[in-house]
């Protein structure tokens, strides 16, 4: 996956799991010039019904000043690599080679989205815009317009290796930011979503390292 440098800002860092500085890009809303239509954190594939039964009820009002900045950070990050996976998961669902890798698709799309069924509603009661605050950056982790392209012109076993790849790099990456918003976080929802998403990610990595290819396509 092609990765680029973050804006230059006040204490920043490499997006590798440092949270607090991640955040500061995100509540500075580090939208790209090249992308005038932002996307909005509903842009996603549909959803299956179990997913949105899963959905807690989301609660209204603004409760941002108990947001910390480590908080803001990852709801804004999260929100959108989950909903950029959900394509790349589509596409694999549909167009894997391999069908074991084809049915953990499903699965895997499935559970982010009843991720983004939490991760909207924490947006909202937050007091944060349901729009993508990194769209047209490319974040460690985010599967891009880039990768989809790419995947959408693949073929075969091709197209297994870019599934493989992206989706490693996004269940790891995500995985890492949440645990610095476990460690670091000020609200208790956030963080205990933020558990929830670690706990996945692990499992769902566990699994995807078995799958047929990918001791091959991971190296």
């Amino acid at each position: 996956m092609n990765r680029m440098n973050l804006p230059k800002l006040p204490h920043r860092a490499a997006a590798l799991g440092l949270l607090g500085v991640l955040a500061l890009t995100g509540a500075a809303g580090c939208s790209s010039a090249a992308d005038s239509t932002p996307r909005t954190t509903a842009d996603s594939a549909p959803r299956t019904a179990e997913a949105r039964t899963s959905a807690p009820p989301s609660a209204t009002g603004s409760a941002s000043a108990s947001a910390s900045a480590t908080d803001v950070g990852w709801v804004q990050l999260m929100t959108p690599m989950n909903q950029q996976a959900v394509k790349l998961l589509t596409l694999a669902a549909e167009r894997a080679d391999e069908p074991r890798l084809r049915a953990f698709a499903v699965r895997l799309r499935a559970d982010q989205e009843a991720e983004l069924d939490r991760l909207r509603p924490l947006l909202t009661r937050m007091g944060l815009p349901l729009t993508d605050v990194h769209a047209g950056h490319d974040m460690p982790g985010m599967v891009t317009e880039r990768d989809l392209t790419a995947a959408r012109a693949a073929e075969g076993p091709a197209f297994d290796r870019l599934v493989l790849a992206g989706i490693r790099d996004h269940l790891r990456q995500s995985a890492q930011v949440s645990r610095s918003e476990i460690t670091a976080g000020g609200r208790a929802d956030a963080r205990e979503l933020a558990r929830a998403l670690v706990t996945a990610r692990e499992t769902f990595l566990a699994e995807l390292a078995r799958l047929p290819g990918a001791e091959r396509a991971l190296g």
